[in-house]
């Protein structure tokens, strides 16, 4: 694949004119070309013609970065160093913004380019304009031959050039092998919804293993599914299952943005329950257009940005209040993708709500049932997709995946219905349900709805079986599994918040984002500074950059299960409360209460607790640091025995001290 819009021998390049080297770069770029895009090219030619005497190698400009949908200005590989590099032309000072830009591009190859993996990775930011700098040289901390970016200006470049080679010392990078590498990315669900509405395919934006193939074949399955339903003139609904970081919204996003304009008959919308992941999303794509304007020379309001995203991406409660208004009328939508359809309502929760928020006081079914009948309304063919996750129901009143199979079994019978071979599997509690559909006409199991992968960790996949067996109290395998994981996904623990901040800070690299999460019970953890009932934006803490104290990167604010399922960051620090303690009869509940712990008795409040550690445990993408308290002999609600167990038992499992 051809990734550069021009690519040469340094050499060829030095020999080349200003207008061949420009016209090729004009040629290859798929917008309109603005004076300032050309001029910072014609810049950036003259200031390499001079950097680049004298060396042997091949230069990259406008190198193709499609995780994260954005280009590299200029590629050197010379010796045994891939340089990255970016100008900032006419610029007197070295942004932070523009440190974590050119951080980011190069700790994008590191991770995700096949060939750059095992490679020399050298980031320069050359702001042209700038006063001179020392240069200094070091390699990151994650030991993987990347260094930390140099800052420049344009007359010390070929200096910087020279130290890093004489700093790496001998060997050469194969440039056709490394022109050959594959490009495996594993993007956050944030990076993928950008990438996807601007029209990337999910082949594009993910890794080709095993686990990415598991992902387009799922996708290909349901479109199939969709396009049979059309044909044939019926309605059918897919249940489609997925370990945590699977994949499964980023397989709704992609069948929805397959089928974003309202004039197609398979015209799409993608509907969730949790209300901070659609608010982050639609911020995001949103903030994402703006952005792509300016790049492009086509100034976009941010007001049209968030209007045009909110038809892709949209809140089940909407939709279900539009369909409420007149209720005979099909949405305009034949295909609805719900995702976390587990967390639906029960009917005891919808009838609730309706009666007290809606006015409806007769109102008898559940969500599921309410959600599908909606989609009924088409007369000739209509295809729900409902993505569930495992043991993530974290609310009361969620009804499980259960309640949809029970509403078509009870009130769709010509429904087809196709569903993934692992939901019978124990931590969807779809057991009775299914029994059910042992009945229904039109069933069909299929491997292909099942996401068995998990994408989230691109370091480690087997952590979310970790947490399973952590929090099923599976010691011995436990043990097995970290020790597999632990090389490349660093878990530590400690009892210091501030030791684990430091922990945080010195692991992150370039604009990785890291932050604290917490459990929504964990109301005695006030004495740390991390007060679960002060208000947080999720949308500012996900999405704004370092200098916001109201961002993650700040770790002031914290979030909980409900601000950050669907969500990843690339590292965590997960600070437990005495909600959810260890005991010698394992697991402890609890909620607080006025002045006191009051023991949680019903099992499914149990579950509720034990999936939000769930949520928590399985953010990070990259690595994360557990914190518990020593508590406080002195606070009742604090005894160290609260703590003290739960951190035993972390420590049995492996995870090393700090």
């Amino acid at each position: 694949m051809i990734r550069a819009y021009y690519s040469a021998l340094i050499p060829a390049f030095l020999r080349a004119s200003t207008e061949e080297i420009m016209g090729a770069l004009s040629l290859s770029n798929d917008y309109a070309l603005i004076q300032t895009q050309r001029d910072a090219w014609a810049a950036q030619i003259e200031i390499l013609r001079t950097a680049l005497t004298g060396h042997e190698g091949s230069i990259y400009f406008e190198y193709s970065i499609p995780r994260m949908g954005r280009r590299i200005d200029v590629v050197l590989l010379i010796g045994p160093v891939i340089f990255v590099l970016e100008f900032k032309v006419g610029e007197k000072a070295h942004t932070l913004y523009a440190f974590d830009q050119v951080f980011d591009y190069a700790l994008d190859l590191k991770n995700f380019h096949e060939t750059s993996h095992e490679q020399f990775i050298a980031p320069i930011l050359v702001a042209t304009e700038a006063a001179e700098l020392p240069i200094s040289l070091s390699i990151t901390p994650g030991n993987d031959k990347l260094l930390f970016p140099v800052k420049t200006n344009k007359e010390q470049l070929g200096e910087a050039l020279d130290k890093i080679l004489k700093f790496v010392g001998e060997g050469r990078v194969d440039v056709s092998e490394w022109e050959a590498g594959r490009y495996c990315p594993t993007p956050t669900i944030i990076e993928a919804a950008m990438a996807l509405y601007n029209n990337h395919s999910v082949v594009d934006i993910t890794r080709s293993d095993a686990g990415a193939t598991n992902l387009k074949l799922t996708s290909t399955t349901i479109s199939e599914v969709i396009n049979l339903s059309r044909e044939r003139a019926y309605k059918s609904i897919c249940l489609v299952t997925g370990v945590p970081g699977a994949g499964k919204t980023l397989v709704g996003l992609d069948v929805a943005t397959k089928h974003s304009e309202a004039e197609d008959d398979l015209y799409s919308v993608y509907l969730s329950g949790n209300g901070p992941l659609v608010k982050i999303l639609c911020e995001a794509l949103a903030r994402d257009q703006v952005s792509r304007g300016k790049i492009r020379g086509n100034r976009v309001r941010i007001g049209e940005a968030r209007s045009s995203v909110k038809a892709f991406v949209q809140n089940v409660h909407h939709f279900r209040d539009e369909c409420l208004q007149d209720e005979s009328m099909a949405p305009i939508e034949h295909v609805a993708i719900f995702d976390e359809a587990q967390r639906a309502w029960n009917v005891e929760q919808t009838s609730s709500f309706m009666r007290r928020k809606k006015n409806h006081p007769n109102f008898n079914q559940s969500e599921p049932e309410f959600l599908i009948s909606c989609m009924d309304r088409h007369e000739e063919w209509a295809a729900i997709v409902c993505l569930v996750g495992g043991g993530q129901e974290i609310n009361t009143g969620e009804a499980g995946i259960g309640e949809w199979i029970s509403s078509i079994t009870r009130s769709f019978p010509d429904w087809h219905v196709y569903v993934s071979s692992r939901l019978t599997d124990s931590e969807y509690q779809a057991g009775e349900a299914l029994k059910q559909l042992e009945s229904h006409a039109n069933v069909t199991y299929l491997d292909e709805l099942h996401l068995g992968v998990s994408m989230r960790s691109f370091r480690a996949e087997d952590v979310s079986l970790l947490v399973k067996q952590l929090l099923d109290l599976e010691i011995d395998a436990a043990k097995r599994t970290y020790e597999k994981v632990k090389a490349r996904y660093p878990i530590v623990i400690t009892r210091d918040i501030g030791k684990a901040k430091a922990w945080l800070k010195r692991h992150a690299r370039g604009s990785e984002r890291y932050g604290i999460v917490v459990s929504s019970q964990a109301e005695r953890l006030k004495p740390h500074a991390i007060d679960v009932k002060s208000p947080m934006d999720p949308v500012n803490w996900f999405l704004n950059e370092k200098d916001d104290v109201r961002s993650s990167y700040f770790l002031e604010d914290v979030a909980t299960e409900f601000h950050v399922q669907g969500l990843e960051l690339d590292w965590t620090c997960v600070t437990w409360d005495a909600d959810f303690r260890h005991t010698k009869n394992g697991w402890s509940h609890h909620s607080f209460r006025g002045n006191g712990w009051n023991r949680i008795n019903k099992d499914e409040r149990k579950q509720y607790l034990k999936n939000a550690y769930r949520v928590l445990l399985t953010r990070a993408r990259q690595g994360m640091v557990l914190v518990v308290p020593n508590g406080d002999l002195e606070d009742t609600t604090r005894s160290p025995q609260y703590y003290d167990g739960t951190f035993n038992y972390l420590k049995e499992i492996g995870f090393v001290e700090i």
